[in-house]
């Protein structure tokens, strides 16, 4: 019987740029929340896909695919059914900031999540900086706001892919033990078959089983995911 943590039977929000950062970022932590009562609500802010150099009926038919994939992983990790929003994939940048931030505002209105988890801004993907500042900025500390807990995950190929100052690097301050759920996350990882790539690509399904075996070595358990906390209001 899993132990109670801190977002027992509170509502979390994952706000991801794409459909699939939601199981390689914080998947076992959401199977592992949704177990122990939580309700877990998933943003998407782009299809994922609409970037690559095809045809527009073979982006159409991976987008559908994508979403079909995205809402199996969902209930395999028994999360709610996410929302897809129709931001430009790898263009977050041509937005203004503030029209996403005010989309990432309407949805914690709607949720009231105690508990947000999103991008670490140091990502090398663009669209994961720009969802990461958008949430930082939605989640200010205001009286009325409910978010007590900010928490930013890491995307193996993409955070670890950056090249900065080690002062910038992603250096975890906080983890989940997933060592129950850790099948349940590459369960819904394999919903997304088609984004995955050969070992040893950090984005395949045995490397992102090795970060999580790492990941819980460091803290003495057989597996975990790892976050930096942003900010915790108790």
């Amino acid at each position: 019987m899993m132990k109670k943590n801190y977002i027992n039977k509170k509502k979390i929000l994952i706000v991801a740029a794409h459909p699939d950062d939601e199981v390689l970022g914080c998947g076992g932590t959401i199977t592992k929340s949704t177990a122990q009562g939580c309700k877990v609500y998933i943003v998407f802010m782009t299809n994922g896909v609409a970037s690559r150099n095809r045809k527009k009926r073979d982006i159409k038919n991976e987008v559908n695919e994508r979403k079909v994939a995205a809402i199996k992983a969902c209930k395999i990790m028994g999360a709610e059914k996410p929302n897809f929003l129709d931001f430009q994939d790898n263009q977050l940048d041509k937005y203004p900031l503030l029209k996403i931030v005010k989309t990432v505002e309407k949805f914690i209105k709607k949720y009231s999540p105690s508990v947000i988890f999103s991008h670490y801004s140091g990502d090398l993907n663009i669209d994961h900086q720009i969802v990461s500042k958008a949430v930082i900025t939605a989640c200010r500390p205001q009286k009325q706001s409910t978010v007590k807990n900010l928490l930013f995950f890491e995307i193996p190929s993409s955070t670890e892919w950056q090249i900065t100052k080690p002062s910038k690097a992603f250096n975890p301050n906080w983890f989940e033990d997933i060592s129950s759920v850790i099948k349940k996350k590459l369960n819904a990882l394999q919903a997304y078959k088609r984004e995955l790539r050969k070992w040893p690509h950090p984005r395949s399904k045995k490397g992102v089983e090795v970060l999580a075996l790492w990941r819980g070595a460091t803290i003495g358990v057989e597996a975990a995911e790892a976050f930096i906390l942003g900010r915790k209001i108790s």
